[in-house]
């Protein structure tokens, strides 16, 4: 390891989606994972899918492409309507689409039914945080028209919740939401498959028992992927674990400074004056990580007694007076993120992501570790060797301890010729006792 890693624990993501899962149907409400938060990475979204949910959602293209590519099969949802030039894609590689722009509905309809398809779209309707959604007093003439179209059929009517306008969901706004989709249900003559009352946000109506009757989806990513630190901001859920996903830096400065920068104050690199107060001379340490790579704002550590300063583009700056142990240059240093931090971290190239499962998860399973060089990745993913391995009952897996594998590892090395072997063997050599 390198420079800053998060680290993705693919067993606490199982687990914590199994957990809702089980919640939710009690309800007779399914889940969507949601996967944007990790940029579609496929070994979350079969975590996910392990833990039960019925298919997942994503927002960009790429990680939809990322998906497929890997094997995934399951329902995939679009969270984001597309543009124009790639409608065509929408009903190529989705199951269902969130629209709200009726222009953007007809071409759907047109390109799908020149495919000789029907695309199934959720119609969204702005129950007040004015994000995506057309207006209540609209819904009518839209459905009419919608109705017309041969290519495109309304599987569902949801609403987006808390992601702009921080509206909240209530059992008031979501209520109105099932009494529009039994209005859309009356017009067009039959069920809808979704009424989607949002997404984690909604999980705290559901504890309370407070989710209107008739909600019966939701699209869940962050109470997922960090065990609902945000969603259940006063009362966690205790059986929800967090830490899912875990960021680490290296410590590459240690010295101590005063607390207030000297000289004339000005802007910084981003045009903020930051303003500090003056608590002496105080151990500082410097992290190799900045606001390219997250939101610096989003960020705890976990280590107590270190507290986060500030950053620059490149630099992360931490107040570890009060640490036990003090860190030493060379140190790694973690952190929690929050849901906006974990975005940014999960789409900066210079962090790296490391999907891992503790050895203890593997206890009796198959398991096989997959690795590619550039040659030959693309003829693996192209030829879905992961799922196929999948359903042979064989889990594809990576691990976190490489020092200790579990027992009945199966090692799958692929390159562009035999020298793959040697580099193949050496590795296992370096990683067990004994192999053949």
């Amino acid at each position: 390891m390198s420079g800053p890693q998060v680290a993705i624990d693919l067993g606490r993501i199982e687990r914590n989606a199994r957990t809702i899962v089980e919640r939710c149907a009690l309800s007779d409400i399914k889940i969507f994972g949601v996967t944007k938060g990790t940029c579609g990475m496929p070994q979350v979204a079969r975590a996910m899918l392990r833990g039960g949910v019925a298919g997942i959602a994503e927002s960009r293209f790429e990680n939809i492409r990322r998906l497929r590519d890997s094997g995934i099969n399951a329902p995939v949802m679009l969270l984001r309507s597309p543009p124009m030039a790639r409608v065509e894609e929408v009903v190529r590689t989705v199951d269902i689409s969130l629209q709200s722009e009726l222009t953007t509905i007809r071409e759907i309809s047109r390109i799908a039914e020149r495919m000789g398809r029907v695309h199934d779209i959720m119609l969204m309707i702005d129950l007040g945080d004015l994000r995506e959604g057309i207006w209540p007093s609209d819904l009518i003439p839209t459905v009419e028209q919608i109705l017309e179209f041969k290519g495109v059929r309304i599987a569902g009517i949801g609403t987006n919740l808390g992601c702009f306008g921080a509206i909240m969901p209530t059992p008031e706004n979501l209520g109105q939401l099932v009494a529009h989709a039994y209005k859309t249900e009356r017009l067009s003559g039959k069920s809808l498959n979704f009424i989607s009352g949002g997404a984690s946000s909604s999980l705290t109506l559901l504890l309370e028992g407070k989710l209107p009757p008739g909600i019966n989806n939701l699209r869940v990513g962050e109470a997922i992927l960090q065990g609902g630190v945000e969603t259940f901001r006063d009362v966690p859920w205790p059986e929800l674990e967090p830490d899912a996903c875990r960021l680490t830096s290296d410590i590459i400065e240690v010295k101590l400074k005063p607390s207030r920068p000297i000289g004339t104050s000005g802007y910084d690199a981003f045009g903020n004056q930051p303003v500090f107060a003056d608590e002496g001379d105080r151990l500082r340490a410097i992290a190799n990580i900045g606001r390219e790579d997250v939101l610096v704002e989003g960020l705890t550590p976990i280590a107590k007694g270190v507290r986060v300063l500030g950053a620059s583009s490149d630099h992360l700056l931490l107040d570890v007076q009060d640490a036990d142990p003090r860190p030493t240059v060379g140190d790694r240093v973690a952190f929690r993120m929050n849901y906006g931090a974990m975005l940014l971290a999960m789409t900066s190239e210079y962090v790296e992501k490391a999907p891992m499962h503790d050895v203890a998860d593997f206890s009796g399973r198959k398991m096989v570790s997959i690795s590619a060089e550039p040659e030959a990745g693309g003829i693996i993913a192209r030829e879905g060797t992961g799922a196929r391995l999948e359903a042979m009952n064989f889990d594809v897996v990576e691990l976190a301890d490489v020092e200790r594998p579990p027992s009945g590892l199966i090692r799958l090395a692929a390159g562009a010729d035999r020298r793959i072997a040697h580099k193949a063997l050496t590795a296992t050599a370096r990683a067990t006792h004994s192999f053949g």
